[in-house]
C-alpha cells in the first residue's frame, strides 16, 4: 500500500512574490567649509592690499600717460632683443655642453662639468660685475689679426649684458637638454646604430626629436624667466626697460609710478609668452598623449556651453 504525499502548500519558484525596485540612491555633496574660510580669508587680504595702496599718494595717472612713451616703447624693444639674443646662445650653448657632458671622452667631460658648476654657482649679477669691469685687469684685447682694441671700447654695456646673460643660461640649458637626452631609450641608439647611422644622424634624426618632449617646457620657463632677467643689465649701465622706466620716474617725481609702469609692461610680454609656451607644448605632445588638452578658446566654449545648458534646464 503506497501513500501520495503532496506538497500543494509549499511555494514554487513561480509562486515567489516579485521584488521590490531598489530604492534610489540619494548622493550628498560633502560640504568643504575650509574652501570657504579660505576664500574669505584670501579675499579679506587682497581687499587689505587694494585698500592700502588707495590711501597712498599714488599718481595712477601717471601710468597710462607714459605708457607709450617713446623710451618706454625703446625699452621693450631692447629687452625683447635682449632676451632673444640671450636665450639664442644660451641655448646652443646648452646643447653643447650637454652633449659633452655625455661624451665618454673624460677631458671634454670635464670642462663641460666644470662650466656648469661655475656658471651654476655664481650669481648672474655677479657675473654682471665680472665682465664689465675686466677693463681694470686687461687694458686692451688682442685677437691677432682678428681684433684689437683697448677693452673699454670691446666691451660696451651691450656685449656685456649678452655675455653675462647668454653665457649663464648655456648652464641651465645644458642640464634641461641633458635631461631631455637621458629620457630617450638607449634603444633607439643602439637601433639607430644596427641601421648603420653616425652619431651626429642619430642625435639629429633620433634622440633631438623625441627628446623634444623634455626640454620644451623648462626652455619656456627659461626664456620667460630671462625676460625678466634682463632687468638686472640696468646695474651695468645697459639701457631696457627697467632703466628706461628709472630715467622717466627721476625726471618726472613719479619713481613708484614708473615702476609700476615698467611692472605692467613685464606682464603683458610674459603672458604673451606664456601662451607661445602653452601651445608649443601642445604641439609636441602629439604622439605622447592620446587626447591633445584644449585650447584656452576650447575651454572657454566649453565653460560657456556648460553655464548655457544649465541654464537651460532649470525651470
Amino acid at each position: 500500500m503506497t501513500t501520495d504525499i503532496t506538497k500543494s502548500g509549499a511555494p514554487g519558484p513561480q509562486d515567489e512574490p516579485p521584488r521590490a525596485a531598489p530604492e534610489a540612491i540619494r548622493a550628498i555633496p560633502v560640504r568643504h567649509y575650509g574652501r570657504y574660510v579660505a576664500a574669505v580669508i584670501a579675499l579679506g587680504v587682497l581687499g587689505a592690499i587694494i585698500y592700502a595702496f588707495s590711501q597712498g599718494d599714488i599718481n595712477w595717472g601717471a601710468i597710462p600717460d607714459n605708457f607709450f612713451d617713446e623710451r618706454i616703447v625703446k625699452g621693450v624693444r631692447e629687452t625683447l632683443i635682449l632676451t632673444v639674443l640671450s636665450m639664442l646662445i644660451g641655448i646652443v650653448g646648452g646643447v653643447i655642453l650637454s652633449v659633452m657632458r655625455l661624451s665618454k671622452n673624460p677631458v671634454t667631460s670635464s670642462i663641460a662639468w666644470f662650466y656648469i658648476w661655475f656658471f651654476r654657482g655664481t650669481p648672474v649679477l655677479v657675473q654682471l660685475f665680472v665682465w664689465f669691469n675686466l677693463g681694470f685687469v686687461f687694458e686692451y684685447i688682442n685677437l691677432g689679426p682678428i681684433y684689437q682694441d683697448e677693452w673699454s671700447d670691446f666691451m660696451t654695456p651691450f656685449l656685456t649684458a649678452l655675455l653675462g646673460l647668454g653665457l649663464n643660461e648655456a648652464a641651465y640649458m645644458a642640464e634641461i637638454c641633458r635631461a631631455g637626452l637621458l629620457s630617450v631609450d638607449e634603444g633607439q641608439t643602439e637601433a639607430s646604430q644596427a641601421l648603420g647611422m653616425s652619431h651626429g644622424k642619430t642625435l639629429r634624426r633620433i634622440i633631438i626629436p623625441q627628446a623634444m618632449r623634455v626640454i620644451v617646457p623648462p626652455t619656456g620657463n627659461e626664456v620667460i624667466n630671462m625676460l625678466k632677467t634682463t632687468s638686472l643689465v640696468a646695474a651695468v649701465q645697459y639701457y631696457e626697460l627697467l632703466r628706461y622706466a628709472q630715467d622717466i620716474g627721476t625726471s618726472s617725481g613719479a619713481t613708484v609710478e614708473a615702476l609700476f609702469l615698467a611692472a605692467t609692461w613685464y606682464l603683458i610680454m610674459t603672458s604673451i609668452l606664456s601662451v607661445g609656451q602653452y601651445y608649443l607644448e601642445r604641439y609636441y605632445a602629439r604622439g605622447s598623449s592620446r587626447t591633445l588638452p584644449d585650447t584656452p578658446w576650447q575651454k572657454i566654449k566649453a565653460n560657456m556651453l556648460g553655464l548655457s545648458n544649465r541654464g537651460g534646464g532649470i525651470r
